[in-house]
């Protein structure tokens, strides 16, 4: 892989992670649309510096949201040593994390295997990006009908219940699939669990702060495995890039929820898986 390569991948990878548009799946298609003969993507390797960017994902969200997150471990702390719940804010919403944390590792540890071996299929990314797509406009759609049909009004992150916060959880497990994004099912989730689309999008962002962290330093032993030569340059210059371009997206995106909604990136991954999916079919790309 080339310096350019890494870098652009990187800037992909940073503003893919965030956007509910998939990261990996944009990983899988976008070097297969280009004709990027010399990545493979199935290789320890690419995976390696793949888990390298999104380590500066994650270091980029902790940035972002360094004090709430402050306020929530501390919160947690307390909560910890007293023994017993408050009606403290940070706690309640660290809690809600914790909660929506456990059904995407405990999935992700089973699945990993099964999930892995579609890294390389862009057939397979394709698809399940037009799913995506689908997934957002019926979640968006849902929404509504909710609306319509009941009085109750939006509720906030710390008054969700832990069911709830276990449903988004296990929503932002299909993420595992290439193509499926992680902010797209957990902002869909969020809205059926009567959260406004900012809140929504808050508590999708925090979420993920602990599940890509996780997920990169449990692969980190990867990167020595036999076989994943890392290339040191390439990975550090990428997990910077992916850093700045992750901080501007959710400080992007945390303002365009306030007023917009789900539907336009469900008809960028339509239009965009369909394209690639009819690609794959006839063999123009793999």
């Amino acid at each position: 892989m080339g310096i350019a390569q890494a870098l652009f991948l990187a800037l992909l990878q940073g503003v893919s992670e965030l956007f509910p548009v998939s990261s990996l799946g944009h990983i899988i298609l976008v070097p297969a649309l280009l004709q990027w003969r010399n990545i493979d993507r199935s290789d320890p390797s690419f995976l390696a510096f793949v888990v390298v960017l999104h380590l500066g994902t994650a270091l980029a969200l902790v940035l972002f949201y360094r004090r709430e997150w402050w306020g929530i471990v501390c919160a947690l702390v307390r909560s910890v040593i007293r023994g017993r719940l408050s009606d403290e804010r940070d706690e309640a919403v660290g809690w809600r994390l914790v909660v929506g944390t456990i059904p995407v590792g405990i999935i992700g540890l089973v699945a990993q295997d099964p999930v892995r071996r579609l890294f390389g299929s862009a057939l397979a990314a394709a698809g399940f990006l037009v799913v995506n797509g689908l997934v957002m406009f019926a979640g968006e759609y849902l929404r509504r009908r909710q609306q319509r049909s009941e009085t109750r009004s939006s509720r906030t992150i710390a008054h969700m219940t832990y069911a709830q916060s276990a449903a988004v959880g296990v929503a932002q497990a299909f993420a595992l699939l290439p193509g499926i994004s992680r902010s797209g099912a957990s902002i869909a989730g969020g809205l059926l669990c009567d959260l406004d689309h900012e809140e929504a999008a808050h508590f999708s962002f925090l979420l993920a702060t602990p599940v890509i962290g996780a997920a990169a330093l449990l692969e980190i032993p990867r990167l020595f495995a036999p076989g994943a030569h890392l290339a040191a340059l390439e990975a550090f210059a990428g997990a910077i890039v992916a850093g700045v371009a992750a901080y501007l997206s959710v400080a992007f995106l945390t303002r365009y929820f306030q007023r917009n909604d789900l539907r336009p990136f469900g008809w960028y991954c339509i239009v965009f898986g369909a394209i690639c999916f009819a690609l794959a079919r006839i063999g123009v790309i793999s």
